[in-house]
């Protein structure tokens, strides 16, 4: 099912605090999933609208028994009166 692959929102780091007050969501999400299947898969999960995408990939976390599983990170923007979290 796509909606395991939307992994868990970021709201622990400031600038995803930030990014709150600008009706802007950050999520971890699957490495393989492309703009338009994010954004297909938010609309649908939230019904929702969805203005903007902005995608990364955070610098890997190096530990003593290797490195850490990699994925993606989203910041999605969505209209002024929605709230994803409450």
């Amino acid at each position: 099912m796509m909606l395991n692959l939307l992994q868990y929102p970021v709201i622990k780091t400031p600038k995803a605090t930030r990014l709150l007050e600008n009706n802007q969501y950050s999520f971890d999400i699957d490495k393989k999933l492309t703009k338009p299947q994010i954004k297909k898969l938010v609309e649908e999960y939230f019904n929702i609208k969805v203005l903007a995408i902005n995608t990364h990939r955070p610098p890997r976390k190096i530990k003593r028994s290797g490195s850490a599983p990699r994925s993606k990170r989203v910041i999605i923007t969505v209209s002024a009166n929605i709230n994803l979290l409450g």
